[in-house]
């Protein structure tokens, strides 16, 4: 097995390891899912009972991209986060449960999820 598929395993097991954990402490609440690639990052707010994504965000709205001088920084995750944060105001939505989706609490996605705790989403 080559490393690079060795390690797409290891993600999707740690994926579905964090989502399985998180559907026995979601109680009904929204998951806010967080996708992270090299030049951007991407955030949605899913309602796991209907099947339905409530809320999307990333980097690549024109409103964030503008901003910014690199999609792929801190910032622009940060930016991302207060971004989710306020669609999830507008869809009356205020508890959610973070799905990091087997990457690590670091980063690009600890900032994603602390600007979205500044304003306002509960988790």
């Amino acid at each position: 097995m080559s490393q690079a598929v060795k390690s797409k395993a290891l993600h999707a097991r740690r994926k579905e390891r964090v989502r399985f954990s998180l559907r026995k402490k979601a109680a009904d609440r929204v998951r806010l899912s967080v996708f992270r690639s090299g030049k951007h990052i991407y955030a949605q707010l899913i309602d796991d009972t209907k099947g339905v994504t409530l809320a999307a965000a990333s980097s690549l709205d024109k409103d964030v991209k503008s901003s910014l001088k690199s999609t792929s920084t801190v910032e622009a995750a940060k930016s991302v986060g207060t971004l989710i944060a306020k669609r999830a105001k507008d869809a009356n939505v205020k508890e959610v449960v973070f799905d990091r989706g087997g990457y690590l609490f670091h980063g690009r996605v600890k900032a994603l999820a602390d600007a979205a705790r500044e304003a306002g989403l509960s988790f």
